[in-house]
């Protein structure tokens, strides 16, 4: 059944389906096919919906309108703290303490983590009765790297910590279900994962992450932040390099 409100939507904007697509980032072929009734994927819905300037719901009632999505956004968070350093230190311990399944860090240094004795006997613990672990940090050699040392006035600080940070870990090497990658991706957040939980560092340019905001947000139906995070956490996954060792970094 062809999508008649979003036919209108379309007329009444008075763009052409190549403006439209160019701007939602497909074909125009593809918004065709939209108006006969196929469905876009959710980021093209709303995509869509912004260029046009309507609500998702009223275009696809089966989604939530904004207030709802916004609602349950709000429920989501569990809590906001204005900086890094005045989250309650047992909080990252004890959300990995609660993990079953899931593991993730994805930092570029991290490494007042890799000191934490009770945080590497949580991974231990963790990987050996199954759990999937993935450690993300910063390639120390890396272009993003050193910009991120010199943005903060630290400059070949940061990829020392990260080179640190990968010999604390050294008896978590080889632990079956856990892996080490580095990446060189722009690090707008860290992101801290524990099943269905997230501690999420956002990053300020030019201040450490000590001082940035954190949040506590946690897996809620119909909720998209949740989601989101681990999407963003996943792409740069794939694109970054394996380690088989804390001292295999000079085989990129």
């Amino acid at each position: 059944m062809s999508n008649e409100r979003l036919r209108a939507a379309i007329l009444s904007n008075d763009l052409d389906l190549a403006t439209i697509a160019t701007r939602v980032g497909v074909d125009p072929k593809t918004i065709e096919k939209w108006v006969a009734g196929r469905a876009p994927h959710r980021r093209n819905k709303y995509a869509l919906a912004s260029v046009l300037g309507c609500d998702v719901s009223y275009l696809w009632t089966d989604e939530q309108g904004a207030e709802a999505t916004t609602a349950v956004g709000q429920a989501e968070l569990v809590s906001l703290y204005p900086h890094r350093s005045v989250v309650p230190g047992r909080i990252w311990t004890d959300l990995y303490e609660r993990a079953t399944e899931q593991l993730d860090v994805l930092v570029y240094a991290g490494f007042w983590l890799s000191e934490d004795p009770l945080f590497l006997r949580i991974v231990q613990e963790k990987a050996r009765s199954g759990a999937v672990v993935r450690f993300l940090l910063g390639d120390p050699d890396g272009e993003q790297v050193a910009r991120r040392g010199a943005d903060e006035g630290i400059g070949g600080a940061m990829a020392s910590k990260i080179r640190n940070a990968l010999v604390n870990y050294t008896r978590l090497f080889g632990l079956p279900g856990v892996e080490f990658r580095v990446h060189n991706t722009i690090l707008y957040n860290s992101i801290y994962r524990a099943d269905d939980e997230l501690l999420v560092n956002t990053h300020v340019h030019g201040v450490g992450a000590y001082l940035a905001p954190v949040l506590h947000i946690r897996r809620l139906p119909q909720g998209t932040m949740f989601a989101t995070y681990v999407e963003s956490f996943d792409r740069v996954w794939s694109d970054a390099r394996p380690l088989s060792s804390p001292t295999d970094l000079g085989d990129a």
